[in-house]
């Protein structure tokens, strides 16, 4: 079997075992019938890209839609999309942010397939748009679901995604600054130093970035985006992602050199897993 169809299949093998972690013997035994794909419950968490709506980080390049052929005139019906790599709900890689660090065409299938937890902090980030999540704030979410997974995306809920589409998503102030919550800096030390995003995994978030809007020097992603690790940026629809328990998949178009694509990123819910 090739390499890269090993790593998937570990990958899938990974998310039926977590199904029966932390069962009873009679449940696991039970669960250790074959579990069928179309068990699985999918759930969208991308944001539709609309040259209208569809809010460009600034300084990217404009999202545009061209439509080149028609049924009527061609045949056939087809756009032309003009858009930067990270537009709308995108995956990046961590060549992103830094040289010599995987691109896009040199991650694993595995790479874009991870355990994830929701970490909500749209209360916090309501009442201060610059909020950084601590560790203190980690700890306590684990005191209450348990440990972050080794490898896992750990996603932040800030409430950003029901801004999307409107002024207030990237909530820029007179100057320009975009004010939008993310993680502290010591957090994702931590993050990293203890392997609950390791080798592989990451960070994801409704805003633009994992870093607070306010820290132009990027430093919360550069730390991210090493290794085979990946940040998923402007989700959708995280109220249908469990605290803990889901999957996600990373799908899009991958570039020769790519810095990550817009995507199609997928919530995967094991049998009885379901939204709070």
């Amino acid at each position: 079997m090739p390499m890269r169809r090993r790593v998937l299949a570990a990958g899938v093998a990974g998310l039926f075992g977590a199904m029966t972690a932390g069962r009873t013997a009679e449940a696991t035994e039970t669960a250790a019938l074959p579990v069928r794909l179309d068990q699985l419950n999918l759930v969208n968490l991308s944001h539709v890209n609309d040259p209208a709506t569809t809010n460009v980080f600034p300084g990217d390049p404009a999202f545009t839609l061209e439509t080149i052929a028609t049924i009527p005139r061609d045949g056939y019906y087809l756009q032309f999309v003009r858009e930067g790599e990270h537009t709308g709900t995108h995956w990046g890689a961590p060549g992103h942010f830094n040289t010599g660090e995987p691109l896009a065409d040199e991650m694993d299938p595995a790479d874009l397939f991870r355990p994830a937890v929701k970490i909500d902090i749209r209360a916090k980030a309501a009442h201060n748009a610059d909020y950084a999540v601590t560790i203190d704030d980690l700890k306590a979410w684990e005191r209450k679901h348990g440990r972050i997974p080794d490898g896992a995306m750990v996603i932040l809920w800030t409430g950003w995604d029901a801004k999307w589409g409107t002024p207030a998503f990237p909530n820029l102030d007179a100057n320009g600054g975009i004010h939008q919550p993310g993680f502290s800096i010591p957090a994702v030390k931590w993050l990293i130093d203890t392997g609950r995003i390791g080798l592989r995994g990451g960070t994801g978030t409704d805003t633009f970035s994992p870093d607070v809007g306010t820290d132009e020097t990027y430093t919360v992603s550069k730390l991210v985006y090493q290794r085979h690790r990946i940040s998923l940026e402007i989700l959708a629809n995280l109220r249908a992602l469990p605290a803990t328990g889901a999957w996600v998949l990373a799908g899009g178009p991958i570039h020769r050199r790519g810095a990550g694509s817009t995507a199609t990123i997928f919530g995967v819910l094991p049998p009885g897993v379901q939204a709070e």
